[in-house]
């Protein structure tokens, strides 16, 4: 047994110890767009846990919402299997921003913080250059950056405000961000949206989030088809009720203490948990043959 598998059973225990008896957490709010540091219990990035076995050895990936939750698992992911990182985030994040960049670094590879609003065109635009130019060029893109609300009701509920920050931050910055890339992108590069398992499973109260989950799992497939002939490959992971700082700034705080229960698996799951499946979609042995679909990481709920 080598290293790495010795550490996968102490991922799950950890996770499972840091869920109450119905699989979620304590009550909880925060403002959007929430911070680790105010969480109860600490959320698991695989600080303690993740080893890398060089499958990233060189590459250089831009992760958008690269400061916390899931963002920050995959850049530690990343950093431990060899790749350098920029990491996109609000300026009201920067205190995790910072903390994740000091983890990477600590992993002996670079990190590019690269504050920035992406709901502004130019902003978004422009991000991919920024990054290739710090990091003397880009082979991964990671499509993170994502916001919902899930306080009050369900259409009704929903004004024109809260639709275009939904809409622009899922939907509109993952295209103009992905365009911007593919001109840096070279044979063997991989983009990976982050979808979740709402397109799948849609809550009421996240009617328009769960709406542009779905649109990301058929961007992903039709630009699968798109670059696939350059050789650039296209995935999706679709995380299942995660413990992320989206959690507690955006739902109702008692709803936190079943969430994820409902899972074949019981509990929720931990953003080092989610991880590894995009250090699988990036890395250019393992996944050299994967394009064009979704991976879930739901605790067993289905994603088809």
């Amino acid at each position: 047994m080598n290293e790495q598998q010795r550490a996968e059973p102490e991922v799950s225990r950890r996770a499972s110890e840091l869920t109450n008896d119905q699989g979620g957490f304590s009550s909880q709010e925060q403002e959007p767009p929430g911070w680790t540091g105010q969480m109860r219990p600490l959320p698991d990035h695989g600080e303690q846990t993740y080893v890398g076995h060089d499958r990233l050895r060189g590459l250089r990936a831009l992760i958008t919402g690269g400061d916390s939750g899931i963002g920050r698992a995959v850049a530690i992911a990343y950093a431990r299997e060899g790749a350098d990182v920029a990491l996109s985030f609000l300026d009201a994040e920067r205190e995790d921003a910072e903390d994740t960049a000091g983890i990477v670094e600590e992993a002996g590879r670079k990190a590019v913080l690269l504050p920035g609003d992406l709901t502004d065109h130019d902003t978004a635009a422009g991000l991919p250059e920024r990054a290739a130019g710090a990091l003397g060029g880009l082979d991964i893109l990671v499509n993170n950056a994502g916001y919902q609300m899930a306080r009050g009701g369900g259409i009704e509920e929903i004004d024109p405000d809260r639709l275009d920050r939904v809409l622009k931050t899922n939907l509109y910055a993952l295209f103009w961000i992905t365009r911007a890339s593919v001109p840096l992108l070279g044979p063997g590069s991989s983009i990976i949206n982050t979808t979740s398992i709402q397109a799948f499973e849609p809550s009421v109260p996240l009617l328009d989030y769960a709406s542009t989950k779905a649109a990301i799992n058929n961007f992903t497939v039709n630009l699968a088809a798109e670059l696939g002939p350059r050789g650039i490959r296209v995935n999706a992971v679709a995380p299942g009720p995660i413990w992320t700082p989206l959690q507690p700034a955006t739902q109702e705080g008692d709803h936190l203490e079943k969430f994820g229960g409902d899972t074949p698996l019981g509990r929720a799951g931990q953003p080092s948990e989610v991880a590894p499946a995009y250090v699988f979609l990036a890395a250019p042995a393992e996944a050299s043959y994967v394009s064009g679909t979704v991976v879930g990481v739901t605790g067993g709920k289905p994603v088809f």
